[in-house]
């Protein structure tokens, strides 16, 4: 089997979305997520939260390391912070393959290993789950991106990865560091491989589809896009992967966004359905002007 470190970056949403001011957690979507990666390799984890070391000791069994606080530079601040110290503590060409990938998606849906297998396979220098073919700015999406020694152990991703800071806005985030990403392997001449090529916001909307397709991830936020108008589709995923990991996402679901508003949403009902998506699309019209 190749030698992979996985570069985690994490983020308890919790607080910014309800607006509280609770202490951020480690919850069992988390554990489940890095304790599938370290059964395929070693994990370095960083949280954009100021995070109790009796949290993070959640963690301690599936990560050679796991830290935490507030910077507010996003994912790839994150990743910026853990491969410091994975640069710095361990010997980065012992690794086939670096990958960077983050929570915010529930996973794994599917098994990991025969994605993370087909991946290296294509045997191109770096490599992602989805890219979205964007007709000015297509990119790999960077919630789990691969690389080679080619890459990961070059002069030009190490300048790249510790010039993260912190930006005014999330789209800047995007520019500057997802499709940066991107830009920085077409300056280099590196090849780049992927498993979906996706259109716009195809990954958060079509997720019985892709489920079907064998995508093992699942956007958080599906459980409240479009006003709730999906829950058909996530309830399907819900009803065909493992019961234990089933109950684990739903309740971090409940936990972030509100039991009573998931216990809705969960439904096949297709009069609710229609109901929430004609909600939603009269807001972006009336309110948003979009």
């Amino acid at each position: 089997m190749n030698k992979r470190l996985f570069i985690f970056a994490a983020f308890d949403t919790r607080n910014y979305i309800q607006h509280k001011a609770d202490e951020p957690v480690v919850d069992d979507s988390l554990v489940a997520y890095v304790k599938a990666l370290s059964e395929l390799g070693d994990v370095v984890l960083y949280m954009d939260n100021n995070i109790s070391k009796e949290e993070l000791d959640k963690l301690k069994p599936f990560t050679l390391y796991a830290g935490g606080n507030a910077h507010g530079e996003y994912d790839f601040g994150s990743y910026k912070l853990a491969y410091m110290w994975a640069h710095d503590n361990l010997v980065m060409s012992d690794y086939d393959w670096v990958y960077l990938a983050n929570d915010s998606m529930y996973a794994p849906l599917h098994p990991l290993k025969p994605v993370l297998e087909k991946l290296e396979s294509k045997k191109t220098d770096a490599t992602g789950i989805v890219f979205n073919s964007h007709k000015q700015k297509p990119h790999l999406q960077s919630w789990f991106l691969g690389m080679s020694p080619k890459v990961f152990l070059s002069p030009d991703f190490n300048s790249f990865i510790t010039s993260v800071e912190k930006q005014t806005n999330k789209g800047l985030v995007t520019y500057l560091y997802e499709q940066g990403f991107t830009r920085m392997l077409n300056k280099n001449h590196w090849s780049f491989s992927y498993l979906y090529s996706v259109h716009g916001h195809a990954v958060y909307n079509n997720i019985k589809k892709l489920f079907k397709r064998g995508l093992p991830f699942m956007k958080k936020t599906a459980f409240t896009r479009h006003m709730g108008s999906l829950g058909n589709q996530v309830l399907y995923v819900m009803n065909h992967i493992d019961s234990k990991l089933k109950n684990i996402i739903i309740a971090d679901a409940k936990r972030v966004y509100c039991d009573k508003d998931i216990d809705k949403i969960l439904t096949r009902n297709i009069f609710k359905i229609i109901y929430r998506r004609i909600r939603y699309v009269l807001r972006k019209i009336f309110i948003e002007g979009i």
